[in-house]
């Protein structure tokens, strides 16, 4: 059998990174930046004043103090926005506007609390230095400067800066474009009466919900019958729309497994991978799309997609892979099959660092994985863990 790690590398070989987009801003949060962004302007762009006071010289407030203060007369106020703002003359002051413009000739500022807040004459009482709470031009970015590295995942402080350097748009590595087809004659859509035999099908949603979370797009396509006519008819008008068609059902050794009946031989490989739950698992190209089987069941199903999948296509679209994993200590004893590595639903108690395995391991227990905050990564060589040892727990809440 193959190993999961021989799998991942399989399926994260299929996927390419798409092509930059440039986008609007809006349309950006937790996409990869596809390219460096440059300043083509400082950030500040013009020296301007960090505190709501006075600008003037430092030398017409040099010595000034509570004792012995400055008195300015008040020759402009110049409010945050103004354009048109005069230089400020020998001795005077200019009331100012936390990132107002600094008038030419100004070289500091004197907060509102040093002075006794005067409109025609200023009484100061402090003296600054120089530079003292002026932001100057450039001072956070200048032009020409790498503003943000190729690849940096744009959140909004990142997308902030863009925005505070003038760019209404970014060129960003946009989402996979994912086709998620759920096959088995025996499905029928949530809401519809059921006959026996049948059941509602669940992996649409499920791995749609799923690629959304991991940042792609996803369309569903529902409901292929057992059937290879309806598959490829279902399937091949649209490979030319999309990055990567996930299918689930139909891969195992059963004689109605359609997905592996019509894809053998086309460019999908069928492989047993030593794990549990979803050991049958398919991944190819068909027409040059990359299409990744999965197993029918629900729970080997999603597992399979945390496993696999959602690794791979964060990955192409250049956002961290992984799930953050954590070192946990079991709160009971488990076995594990032996040669194959087990994924088990838990619930980690964060605050006492262990976890509890949820449910039986059967891959049908949809349940306990809804209800769980962690998968248990046991190794492949695991076969008998006592409570107390230390395994590592995928957090996917």
């Amino acid at each position: 059998m193959r190993t999961v790690s021989e799998h991942q590398k399989v399926v994260a070989g299929l996927l390419t990174r798409p092509a930059p987009v440039q986008v609007p801003l809006e349309q950006a949060a937790g996409r990869a930046l596809a390219a460096d962004l440059v300043a083509a302007r400082p950030l500040p762009a013009f020296d301007n004043s960090a505190m709501d006071g006075y600008a003037v010289r430092a030398e017409d407030v040099a010595g000034a103090g509570a004792e012995h203060p400055v008195v300015l007369p008040v020759a402009e106020d110049v409010p945050a926005g103004r354009v048109d703002g005069p230089p400020l003359a020998p001795g005077t002051a200019h009331r100012i506007m936390t990132g107002a413009p600094m008038p030419a000739g100004a070289d500091a500022v004197v907060q509102v609390e040093a002075t006794d807040g005067g409109t025609t004459t200023v009484t100061i009482r402090e003296s600054r230095e120089p530079g003292k709470h002026v932001r100057s031009a450039g001072e956070d970015v200048r032009a020409g400067d790498t503003a943000l590295p190729a690849g940096v995942v744009l959140g909004s402080a990142q997308l902030g800066l863009v925005a505070a350097l003038g760019e209404p748009t970014v060129a960003v590595v946009p989402p996979l474009r994912v086709l998620v087809l759920s096959t088995g004659s025996e499905l029928v859509e949530p809401g519809q009466p059921l006959q026996h035999g049948q059941i509602h099908e669940s992996n649409g949603i499920m791995l749609a919900s799923a690629v959304r979370a991991a940042g792609a797009d996803a369309e569903q396509l529902h409901f292929v019958a057992d059937d290879v006519t309806a598959f490829h008819a279902a399937l091949q008008p649209r490979l030319a729309e999309v990055d990567l068609v996930i299918t689930s059902g139909g891969v195992s050794a059963g004689a109605y497994e359609v997905v592996k009946d019509a894809l053998t031989g086309q460019g999908v490989e069928f492989v047993k991978v030593a794990m549990q739950p979803g050991m049958p698992q398919g991944a190819g190209r068909l027409d040059g799309v990359p299409v990744v089987t999965l197993p029918g069941n629900p729970v080997s199903s999603l597992v399979s997609f945390e496993v696999f999948l959602r690794p791979a296509i964060r990955s192409a679209m250049g956002l961290p892979p992984g799930r953050h994993v954590v070192r946990a200590r079991l709160s009971e004893p488990l076995d594990s099959p032996a040669g194959r590595r087990q994924f088990r639903r838990g619930v980690l108690d964060r605050a006492t660092g262990t976890v509890h395995a949820m449910g039986p391991p059967a891959s049908h227990f949809l349940r306990w994985m809804a209800t769980s905050n962690c998968l248990l990564d046991l190794p492949e060589d695991a076969v008998h863990l006592a409570e107390g040892t230390e395994v590592d727990a995928w957090l996917i809440d």
